[in-house]
């Protein structure tokens, strides 16, 4: 991705770098994440309060004030290829997610594999990413971020060293516990599988469950869950943390659960889904199920396209 080659220190430099880019530019926290300390600014009169508005929110944040700018891609998807790589040497890739369905940078519904995907960029996409984990002897679990544009360019944003929130989309197409892998590899031993070992199998889509008002511009809630009722049944799993009587605070974090179903294709696993949001229940506090609802429903497109907020 073109952009600067580190933390942009003033505003002269952010606005020589904006220029030698080309806008619009994104200004992005260089810590962090969650969609935080990020701004898209669109021409130079807009520069300096995007600059200081993410600089601010970044080190409120993660204590971290350094941003730096990279070109800023109109309407694209955002793609991620999970790894893993163990302390002899041995990595693999566990295929891709879509994480395109995003509300002010925050991912909102994964679902995994990539639909409407050329095979010739996906192997493009698992070849970079399996490069990647071999020249830098990766261990553990990580992903590697891309943007990609209409035509499949695709271009690597971060790579997160850790377990992801929307990693149980790629367990239920794999079949692999990428946590007990993290657990094998610390202890030493080496990865329990081959890449030829590794096929993809159905559909699965994750909804985070957050406590925030739609309505009053996605504001976090706070509040004692009253009653609950998460659905259940085949290739339906709810992770979460929170039980009847949970008291709900706003220091934190609004996300309380995340819904992740298993089809044997996609249409499949969004009928699933959707039933699922469909019957939850949680008394005493407002959620985004309706808002994520209403996403689901739109099932006019094979693909989940990135959503701004």
């Amino acid at each position: 991705m073109p952009g600067s080659k580190g933390p942009i220190h003033d505003l002269a430099q952010a606005y020589q770098v904006a220029k030698e880019i080309g806008y619009p530019v994104l200004i992005k926290a260089t810590v962090g994440g969650g969609g935080k300390g990020m701004r898209v600014c669109y021409d130079a009169s807009l520069l300096e309060d995007a600059f200081n508005q993410a600089r601010q929110e970044a080190f409120n944040a993660f204590n971290n004030a350094d941003v730096y700018i990279e070109k800023f891609v109109e309407g694209p998807r955002h793609i991620e290829i999970q790894i893993l790589g163990d302390k002899h040497g041995n990595s693999v890739h566990l295929f891709e997610r879509e994480c395109s369905v995003q509300r002010n940078n925050q991912k909102m519904i994964e679902e995994a594999p990539v639909q409407n995907l050329s095979s010739k960029t996906r192997k493009k996409l698992y070849d970079v990413a399996t490069k990647v984990a071999k020249q830098v002897q990766y261990v553990s679990a990580g992903t590697l971020e891309f943007i990609m544009d209409k035509d499949e360019n695709f271009y690597f944003i971060e790579m997160n060293t850790r377990i992801q929130v929307e990693h149980p989309v790629t367990e239920l197409i794999t079949g692999v516990d990428i946590v007990k892998e993290q657990i094998r590899i610390v202890e030493g031993k080496p990865l329990s599988f081959k890449q030829s070992d590794l096929k993809i199998n159905g559909h699965a889509i994750e909804i985070r469950v957050n406590a925030e008002d739609p309505e009053q511009g996605f504001r976090p809630m706070a509040g004692t869950l009253n009653g609950l009722h998460f659905p259940g049944g085949n290739g339906v799993r709810i992770d979460s943390f929170v039980y009847q009587g949970y008291k709900i605070l706003p220091f934190y974090d609004s996300m309380i659960a995340k819904v992740i179903v298993h089809g044997s294709n996609r249409d499949e696993a969004m009928e699933k889904a959707i039933r699922c949001l469909e019957e939850i229940d949680l008394d005493g506090i407002k959620t985004n199920v309706d808002f994520q609802l209403e996403i689901l429903r739109i099932k006019n497109s094979k693909t989940m396209c990135m959503i701004r907020h």
